[in-house]
């Protein structure tokens, strides 16, 4: 077994299939057949049941991903410590993001690194709730992870990197039931309609606690797209609650956007994995420990 057949064999879980996988890896799919071919006979177990054109894992299948992972993790950690990656002239890094947290801190923190380091490819992977986030980092998907939670910080199975934190506000039409510029007490949610997200998100379980406190709203629509939130707003379907990661946005769309009294609000966090870190992911939460915005006195990475 060497670590491309492992490439090989994670290149097809995360494309669906053998062709896809190929097509990525610009190999011919009987080349990459073979390999994974050598790769069971090493083993003495499938890894695939071949299903038409699709490749589903077996249980064997699913014991390797992570080790292989892990082992691929490693040997890109090796490569990076040495030429061009080291140096951060080359490479790439591996991001995992809950979708507000992808509009902000994310957007500004990629903005600066690509700045600083434009050789560097950044691939965000999209992730829908904080364990979403934790499992694409626990399991060697991604190096880091953004994420925010009104709970407790995951430390147990990733380190973390608390950001800050992002308040929940109100947006609404501009011709919506409440006057600009002014704060809206959540008790005055009773009877109106509500855009969520899907559960286990931080604004769903915002929206689900008020319910819980006796005030009667309803959900108009749950979304596991959470850009169609603010068109579904502008288009009147009904109100959102948001964290202000989407202020900018949102105004910017001609959305109304209103703090909610009493205040309450997400921790936002980057996470990484324990083990050793690729000098990209490094530099990244080098960039992330000095932002402005949350760490107003810290020097810049590399700055005097």
């Amino acid at each position: 077994m060497d670590v491309r057949q492992l490439e090989y064999f994670l290149a097809i879980v995360d494309h669906g299939g053998f062709n896809r996988a190929a097509s990525a890896l610009y190999l011919s799919q009987p080349t990459l057949s073979q390999s994974m071919q050598s790769l069971e006979r090493e083993l003495g177990s499938s890894l695939f049941h071949r299903i038409g054109r699709r490749a589903v894992l077996t249980q064997a299948g699913h014991t390797l991903v992570e080790p292989a992972r892990a082992a691929v993790r490693s040997l890109e950690l090796a490569r990076a410590s040495v030429g061009s990656v080291q140096a951060l002239r080359g490479g790439a890094l591996d991001i995992a993001a809950m979708p507000s947290q992808a509009v902000e801190p994310l957007a500004g923190l990629v903005q600066r690194f690509a700045e600083k380091y434009p050789g560097v490819t950044v691939n965000i992977r999209a992730a829908f709730t904080p364990r979403d986030v934790v499992e694409l980092v626990r399991t060697g998907a991604c190096e880091l992870g953004l994420l925010a939670t009104p709970g407790a910080l995951p430390e147990r199975e990733v380190a973390v990197h608390p950001l800050g934190e992002q308040r929940f506000v109100l947006i609404t039409p501009a011709d919506g039931p409440f006057p600009a510029g002014r704060p809206v007490d959540c008790r005055d949610l009773h009877g109106h309609r509500l855009i969520v997200g899907q559960r286990g998100t931080g604004m769903r379980i915002f929206v689900d606690g008020l319910r819980e406190q006796g005030i009667d709203l309803t959900v108009a629509v749950e979304s596991e797209h959470r850009v169609s939130i603010l068109p579904l707003v502008l288009k009147g379907a009904g109100l959102a609650v948001v964290t202000d990661a989407w202020r900018e946005l949102a105004e910017r769309a001609g959305a109304w956007v209103l703090d909610l009294e009493p205040p309450a609000s997400l921790t936002v966090a980057l996470i990484s994995r324990r083990a050793e870190l690729t000098p990209a992911a490094r530099a990244c939460l080098d960039l992330a420990s000095w932002d402005p915005s949350l760490n107003p006195a810290g020097p810049e990475p590399g700055g005097p």
